[in-house]
């Protein structure tokens, strides 16, 4: 694969993302709990995609905006509130600080 296929494929997957952290959200808001189980794996299957096509990128001198403590952090805050089942919690995570940290890496 080259340079620019990798960051057209990149971007493509980020661009994506806000569309199913609201839908991530709104399924935790709706008590559709194993779908919306189901998605958070995606969603972190995903994360493990963008961090290793980021090493790529940085390797080729692509910046992407991309700040990995931040999104850590991100995780962290999402795998409490799973733990406590705070699933209202998980679902504010995602629509009012992950979905926003998406929208300004594609912006």
């Amino acid at each position: 694969m080259e340079k620019l296929e990798i960051v057209d494929e990149y971007y493509k997957y980020v661009a994506k993302i806000p569309t199913g952290l609201q839908y991530i959200a709104d399924n935790l808001r709706a008590d559709n709990i194993q779908t919306a189980l189901n998605e958070i794996l995606n969603f972190s299957e995903g994360i493990t995609w963008i961090k290793q096509m980021e090493e790529i990128l940085m390797e080729q001198g692509v910046n992407t905006n991309l700040n990995k403590h931040q999104l850590e952090d991100y995780l962290n805050l999402i795998n409490e509130g799973l733990e406590k089942q705070d699933f209202v919690l998980v679902a504010d995570i995602f629509e009012y600080e992950v979905m926003p940290y998406f929208e300004q890496i594609i912006a």
